[in-house]
């Protein structure tokens, strides 16, 4: 306790700036040993006018256990409190009457607390020291002077205040833009600080300023964007046209980029919905954006093609897949060498409605599901003169593409939200094979920002969990692949104090650009639901393309299922079942959580990410499998080695495109829709790359794929050998296991299965062969140990991509 006094005392006198009516003291951290709580009260004495005031506590995850941290400010002559404390219990320790055990043996360690420790949201979202971002800066109240003193200090320091500024009866909540490093110097000048949190999405406020105001902000924005080149990839949005004069996409959007599906339509956006999913497709965050300072240099662009009519006009839902097709083309012609990823945010009830039939036809294919799975696997399209569109296999010269579609939206909110959302299936074309489906989940649950009128609302679904807004596909048939495979941020729904009343209060929305739809002046409005998640899906998707230009699109469709993390809401859910079905079903719910561009693009010291792309030809043109794959994977065996029964987590992920069977004679047996199926294993640790192959062959021969009884997994995938033979083309698993084990398993098998390219050699198009994407990771998160180098000189190349 004196060591942490005396480092204290030497910070406060290096301090560069005063700020009137600030106590001297230090920021103190406790912290428990694993998985017990701190004795909090007595922490915070509350004894005379100047006392130890306890100011945060949090809760965090261990190789052992998950222990507390309590930050408690501490005046200049009081730590003598805690040195008292700990005295009494020294001087009675043999006794029969402990003084102090109660708080004294929870504690493992004392020491000064830095700036990290008043974070208390997600550890793994704290940005780093260095980054500009927004922050929320929480305040303890005090003497009522607190603004002032950190208005003080901010301009001393540097840091940029939001006018907006919440005060609460025991708190005052500002928020601020600074870098972790700025913010670092009020704990040597301040006493008020209480926390540090994620902005509340305070930007969606803007969403309810005057037009005047709301101008200003995109004015000020548009001129700090520096737009991609002509030659960067593109976010296409398929919607209802896009507004491209709007100040914030005007010089992202080509007017030569703006489509419409039918001649007859103009290419402008009729109902404002396309320009609201553009906003996202290009910033990602537009509220960032609008908050953020400096320069923005955009990476990729916009392209729109309108496939909704304007009004009163309307497709017929059975001829989307005919509409999207069209779409395509037009884009395709106009610059074909362009690389893109296609954001569509437009569903159809019909496919996947409750309508009396058996639960088993939920996720089937449609028209339009398979028009999807036929474009991205590469057919080419031809529109003849009396307006047949033709979808045709050229094994010559394949375009692949890449779809994300939206999951849709629940016909209406109860209470138990969950339960609501998981009773609705995915909508049409969700359950495209070969799409990313997005579903949303959300972070939005402050209610202080909304109007007067939602006195005693509140958010129904807590932080981290699926959005109320997400349909799933717990009730698809598992015929049928598990979908979402993501989710991203889609708003929250606000309910009444008596549960009776439902609402989406814009501070609980998104927010982005706007079209001038109704002679509205606006140019930000909210937005919500899968319809968001999606395009925020396409701002990553593009943001990958443009950062590896060698990747294919299933590649980049492996990297965004790849980099999904759960958050802990998410995580806490899956992890406490015990049964590997019931885990399944939560994957139909939540996918693999929320991908993260940065995650997919980056790999830190301590975890490794390869990627191999690779073209298998699966049947021999005569109903026999051809060819199996066997990678071996440049594992940091000694490294690994040396970690022993150290918990490392391996994350596999293997996506292809499968060519589609859409009639639906064909789906009476379980692979008949698919033209083939790749599937992945790994090495045992007891296991030559001999016996692996003759298991492998033995499970690529079997009929029905189940796993001889010798090759039984142990137990520590995740999700487990049903997931993984699971219907589909993309496909992913975590194990969890010691290090030492997994250096001896570093080689991993990829191998075809049936499909009706094997049942039909007429139409097997092996001879050209399937592509597919193969990302393996390894991680150790809780060890400071390099687990990249190693592999980086073993393939002798500076990057993570093979293939």
């Amino acid at each position: 306790m004196q060591a942490t006094e005396a480092a204290g005392t030497q910070l406060r006198a290096n301090r560069l700036v005063e700020v009137p009516g600030a106590l001297d003291g230090v920021y103190v951290e406790f912290e428990s040993f694993p998985g017990v709580e701190l004795a909090t009260q007595s922490l915070d004495p509350r004894v005379g006018k100047l006392h130890p005031e306890l100011v945060s506590v949090r809760s965090v995850e261990t190789s052992v256990g998950a222990s507390e941290r309590a930050t408690v400010f501490v005046p200049s002559g009081k730590l003598g409190y805690f040195v008292k404390k700990i005295d009494e219990y020294l001087s009675t320790a043999d006794q029969a009457t402990v003084k102090n055990e109660n708080l004294v043996d929870r504690i493992s360690e004392i020491r000064l607390a830095s700036i990290s420790a008043l974070w208390t949201d997600d550890p793994a979202l704290l940005p780093d020291r260095s980054l500009l971002t927004w922050w929320e800066v929480w305040l303890r109240v005090r003497d009522g002077g607190e603004i002032a003193r950190f208005q003080t200090f901010a301009q001393s320091a540097g840091i940029r205040l939001h006018r907006h500024t919440m005060k609460l009866p025991e708190s005052v909540v500002l928020l601020v833009c600074a870098s972790l490093d700025q913010l670092a110097q009020a704990l040597v000048v301040l006493d008020d600080l209480a926390e540090l949190r994620r902005p509340n999405h305070a930007a969606e406020v803007l969403a309810m300023e005057a037009p005047e105001e709301q101008a200003s902000w995109v004015s000020q924005l548009a001129e700090r964007l520096q737009p991609a080149p002509v030659s960067s990839p593109a976010a296409c949005i398929l919607d209802t046209g896009v507004y491209r004069q709007h100040p914030l996409l005007a010089a992202s959007l080509d007017s030569t980029d703006c489509h419409a599906a039918d001649p007859i339509w103009q290419s402008g956006d009729h109902a404002g919905h396309g320009t609201e999913m553009a906003g996202l497709a290009l910033f990602g965050d537009v509220g960032q954006a609008l908050l953020a300072d400096g320069l923005i240099r955009l990476r990729h662009r916009l392209e729109s093609v309108k496939i909704l009519p304007p009004p009163p006009g309307s497709n017929e839902p059975d001829i989307y897949g005919s509409v999207v097709a069209r779409a395509t083309d037009q884009v395709e012609i106009e610059k074909p060498y362009r690389r893109r990823v296609f954001s569509m945010a437009v569903t159809a009830i019909g496919g996947n409605q409750r309508d009396g039939s058996s639960a088993v036809m939920y996720g089937q294919p449609t028209s339009w599901s398979a028009s999807l799975d036929a474009l991205a696997f590469g057919h080419s399209i031809d529109v003849t003169e009396d307006g047949v569109t033709e979808f045709l296999r050229d094994d010559e010269n394949p375009v692949r593409r890449l779809f994300v579609v939206s999951g849709g939206n629940v016909g209406a909110f109860e209470v138990d939200h969950l339960l609501r959302s998981d009773l609705e299936p995915i909508e049409d074309p969700g359950q495209s094979w070969n799409s990313l489906t997005v579903g949303a989940y959300t972070e939005r649950d402050d209610m202080t920002e909304a109007h007067p009128g939602y006195s005693g609302w509140y958010p129904l679904a807590q932080r981290g969990d699926l959005s109320p807004l997400s349909r799933t596909g717990v009730s698809f048939s598992r015929l049928w692949p598990a979908k979402p495979d993501f989710v991203l941020e889609g708003g929250n729904v606000a309910v009444s104090p008596d549960q009776t009343s439902f609402d989406t209060p814009e501070n609980l929305q998104v927010l982005t650009t706007k079209a001038p739809t109704q002679g509205s002046a606006r140019q930000l409005t909210v937005t919500a639901a899968t319809s968001a998640a999606t395009s925020q899906a396409a701002n990553i998707a593009a943001g990958i393309m443009t950062e590896y230009p060698s990747l294919w699109p299933e590649s980049v469709r492996a990297l965004m299922v790849h980099s999904a993390e759960w958050t802990p809401v998410m995580r806490t859910r899956i992890e406490s079942l015990a049964r590997k079905a019931d885990r399944l079903t939560l994957l139909r719910r939540y996918g693999m959580g929320v991908p993260d561009l940065s995650r997919a693009t980056r790999s830190a010291a301590n975890a490794l990410t390869l990627i191999a792309q690779e073209v298998i030809h699966p049947f021999d043109g005569k109903s026999h499998t051809r060819e199996m794959h066997l990678h071996d994977l440049p594992w940091p065996g000694e490294t690994l080695l040396n970690l022993g029964p150290v918990k490392v987590r391996l994350r596999v992920t293997l996506s292809y495109f499968i060519d589609p069977n859409p009639a639906r004679r064909g789906w009476r047996r379980r692979y008949s829709y698919a033209s083939h199926g790749l599937r992945f294993d790994i090495r045992r640790a007891t296991e030559s790359n001999d016996d692996f192959r003759k298991r492998i062959n033995k499970q690529a021969l079997a009929e029905d794929e189940d796993r001889p009884a010798s090759s039984a997994e142990t137990g520590k995938w995740l999700f487990g050998v049903k997931h993984q033979q699971a219907p589909g083309s993309l496909h992913s698993d975590i194990w969890v296991g010691d290090a030492a084990e997994l250096a001896q398993r570093g080689a991993l098998a990829v191998y075809p299965v049936s499909g009706w390219w094997k049942e039909n050699p007429k139409r097997d198009g092996s001879e050209a062969g399937a592509r597919y994407a193969l990302v393996v990771s390894i991680e150790a998160p809780e060890q400071d140990v390099d687990i990249w180098t190693p592999v980086a000189q073993q393939i002798s190349i500076p990057i993570s991509v093979t293939g």
